[in-house]
């Protein structure tokens, strides 16, 4: 009988891919710890060690946690593979590393996570990649920098942390009609509010540290695309630079997944009614959040994802000093950096998360020194404006 599709919800919170695991048939997908399997003969350890889809041989090359993880943000995403890595930095380093050579050339959009950036900026050039940084929303401008040798284009969107949103299905049809592949952090949207795979992008990457993880309890990545081209980022870059996850933070990221749609919904939710809040404040002077109508990528968001997502930046109108006196005074909202915990979490980015981008760089793309990033999590809405309002009424 055909079954029609599954929601996303009913999808987050089965995770049916485990059930072949020895015909044991948990409710739970296992965690296998082990970093060594057992070969039934010579011939068996050859072709498991040459190929994961003949069975797992080590942890390094291929683990069962990692993989039914894999399987299910693949499915997430409406990919056909994933491969899961240490970090979200390992996953775009790998990814990069794989799909750039000598005399290749890179369109990388300008507004992007410090770790990012660094490969894009310094560590690719030293290896002979050209990287042209740009504002990839102007798509006439970005179609008039791709060369005849590009080889791929690299954004993220909602961009971290100015949240600028970009047409995905526009630059990729671009990036087609010229034969270039295209990389997106989707880490801030999550595959709950958009998936550019649909949307004709090649390859998605996600830090599963954040939204997808949610509980701040266990670092990871993600890079999902086509069968072929996992297969080969697995034997090029994870085996051999060996940012591999570990299975058993592994674990925590698939039980964080079962919930993703629900702590998606209420956080995007509250997000929206604080921005709105903060964009109506009389010391507030800039509030970065795609959901506001105001927005410059408001209607961009509308088009292209689910909803607005859970984070937001803002500045003051006092500048830095009004910012370091607003976390300072911050008594509910904890100071930390990266985000999608239960908590939300306050950050200012020119001296935490963007230090090592150039001043000159940072501005260029928004990243003033008075910008203030906030994770909004799962909090009652109205405790986290009241946590804002004393703070502001300090600066």
């Amino acid at each position: 009988m055909h079954r029609k599709k599954l929601s996303f919800a009913t999808l987050c919170a089965h995770n049916n891919n485990h059930l072949k695991d020895g015909g044991l048939k948990p409710t739970v997908p296992p965690l296998h710890q082990s970093t060594s399997f057992h070969f039934d003969s010579t011939e068996d350890g050859a072709n498991k060690c040459q190929d994961y889809d003949c069975g797992y041989a080590y942890t390094r090359d291929c683990n069962p946690t990692n993989m039914y993880l894999g399987d299910k943000i693949a499915e997430l995403e409406e990919g056909e593979a994933a491969m899961v890595f240490a970090s979200g930095a390992g996953a775009v380093s790998a990814t990069l590393f794989m799909m750039t050579a000598a005399g290749d050339h890179v369109i990388a959009d300008d507004t992007l996570y410090s770790a990012s950036h660094n490969v894009l900026d310094t560590i690719l050039p030293r290896y002979g990649v050209d990287v042209t940084f740009m504002d990839t929303g102007d798509v006439e401008l970005l179609e008039k920098t791709i060369r005849d040798n590009t080889k791929l284009i690299y954004l993220e969107t909602p961009a971290n942390p100015t949240m600028k949103v970009v047409d995905l299905p526009r630059i990729a049809e671009v990036a087609r009609k010229h034969g270039v592949k295209t990389v997106v952090d989707s880490t801030f949207a999550t595959p709950y509010l958009q998936k550019p795979i649909t949307q004709g992008i090649d390859v998605v990457i996600h830090s599963t540290t954040k939204f997808l993880g949610g509980h701040g309890d266990a670092l990871g990545g993600v890079v999902v695309s086509k069968k072929d081209f996992i297969k080969e980022l697995n034997l090029t870059s994870l085996q051999n630079i060996g940012a591999v996850a570990a299975p058993f933070n592994s674990w925590l990221i698939l039980r964080g997944l079962k919930t993703l749609h629900l702590r998606m919904a209420w956080m995007c939710d509250s997000a929206m009614k604080i921005a709105a809040w903060l964009e109506n404040h009389p010391k507030v002077d800039t509030v970065n959040y795609p959901g506001l109508a105001g927005n410059p990528y408001h209607e961009i968001a509308k088009r292209t994802m689910r909803g607005y997502g859970a984070m937001i930046s803002f500045e003051l109108k006092g500048g830095m000093e009004a910012g370091r006196t607003l976390m300072d005074g911050i008594e509910l909202c904890s100071m930390a950096v990266s985000l999608g915990h239960a908590d939300t979490l306050i950050q200012h980015p020119a001296s935490m998360t963007h230090w090592y981008t150039s001043k000159e760089d940072r501005q260029k793309t928004g990243i003033t020194d008075g910008l203030i990033r906030l994770a909004v999590g799962l909090e009652a809405p109205e405790d986290i404006i009241d946590d804002l309002a004393q703070a502001l009424e300090r600066v």
